[in-house]
């Protein structure tokens, strides 16, 4: 069986940062780009929690399903099996630094989140208290301050 593009990908390299994962085209003609939004060094950098990415699932959703100028291109946000990331589906044949606005407005918003989660309860979730806010709050920081905000070209990029 051929391996998929994302498991070609140095991860021994792979630095946290923003990249243009895959773009796909729809039967109707649309693009669609996913972002591999990767907050922590593959094999190197300890994992998000689970409980974490899914707090943080529920948040940054939330705010970029509800962002005036990006709402109606977004197309996902979900973590990464591996717990190192999210991925993020957009409409649209966009590049990694056409976004990088948007996410640090997004985990600004999760940084500062006060309150209760929205959609953690057992009518709105399968597993509403399996999230821990406060490890989603400090992932959120570390990247906007660790990452977005000093983005350079080596985190936009996938290394060759």
């Amino acid at each position: 069986m051929k391996k998929i593009p994302s498991f070609t990908i140095d991860h021994n390299r792979l630095l946290r940062g923003v990249y243009v994962s895959r773009r796909d085209v729809t039967p109707s003609g649309d693009v669609i780009t996913t972002f591999d939004v990767r907050m922590t060094e593959p094999n190197r950098q300890p994992a998000l929690s689970p409980e974490a990415l899914h707090a943080l699932e529920h948040l940054a959703a939330t705010y970029l399903r509800n962002n005036p100028e990006w709402k109606e291109r977004i197309v996902y946000w979900g973590p990464m099996g591996c717990c190192t990331g999210n991925y993020l589906i957009i409409q649209g044949e966009l590049e990694s630094s056409d976004i990088v606005t948007l996410l640090r407005d997004t985990m600004k918003f999760v940084a500062e989140f006060d309150g209760e989660i929205p959609g953690a309860t057992p009518r709105d979730c399968g597993n509403y208290s399996f999230m821990d806010l406060e490890a989603a709050r400090k992932a959120a920081r570390t990247y906007l301050d660790e990452v977005l905000t000093v983005i350079t070209p080596d985190n936009l990029v996938y290394p060759q």
